[in-house]
């Protein structure tokens, strides 16, 4: 399914080329969309809702995602401000779900949610296989655009997640972890646009 990136910088990325692919409506909606159902069930005297359970189901797989393809470009990277994002972005994304995994064993929470709990929503939000294929096997000469257009993307979806996080949480530290999230991966986009030359 096609995935959008913020308005402000969705022409720009778009016009640099960028394979933008996800799932959901567009402008956050199935994030914000799922995050409000959640957010209706919530559950105050425990400090947490179901919102802030959500966030953090998704949060989880989607870092792994991220994880996977900054150490693509740790390694393969021509340039060394690639290589220096994606390390950073590996470091970064393996110590939040550290603490989103924690924070769901500490409730008695899965790790994940069940499929079917964002399929009403658009599905959940995540690089392909396919998409992640294409950068693995990308000739050297191509690999530091594919891996930039992916990321920017995937790391869009992050920024709705997070966005949907803090509107709709409960949990103090889980919202303060999504700003935090929210601040990073926007700052990262707007780096790999520059890396782009947009």
């Amino acid at each position: 399914m096609k995935r959008t990136v913020l308005a402000a910088l969705s022409a720009l990325a778009l016009s640099a080329g960028a394979a933008l692919t996800g799932c959901g409506a567009s402008g956050g909606e199935w994030a914000r969309g799922v995050m409000a159902d959640r957010a209706s069930e919530a559950g105050p005297a425990r400090g947490f809702n179901t919102a802030d359970v959500m966030f953090l189901q998704m949060m989880v797989p989607h870092n792994g995602q991220g994880v996977e393809l900054a150490r693509l470009a740790r390694e393969r990277a021509a340039r060394e401000e690639v290589r220096i994002l994606a390390a950073a972005v590996v470091t970064a994304q393996e110590a939040e779900t550290a603490t989103m995994a924690g924070w769901l064993r500490g409730w008695d929470q899965p790790a994940t949610a069940p499929a079917d709990e964002h399929a009403a929503h658009g599905g959940m939000p995540e690089t392909s296989e396919r998409e992640i294929a294409e950068v693995t096997g990308a000739a050297p000469a191509d690999f530091e655009t594919r891996f930039l257009d992916t990321l920017i993307a995937h790391q869009d979806d992050a920024v709705q997640l997070a966005r949907a996080e803090a509107a709709a949480g409960l949990h103090p530290e889980v919202r303060r972890l999504a700003e935090r999230i929210d601040l990073s991966r926007t700052a990262q986009i707007e780096q790999m646009l520059r890396l782009r030359g947009r």
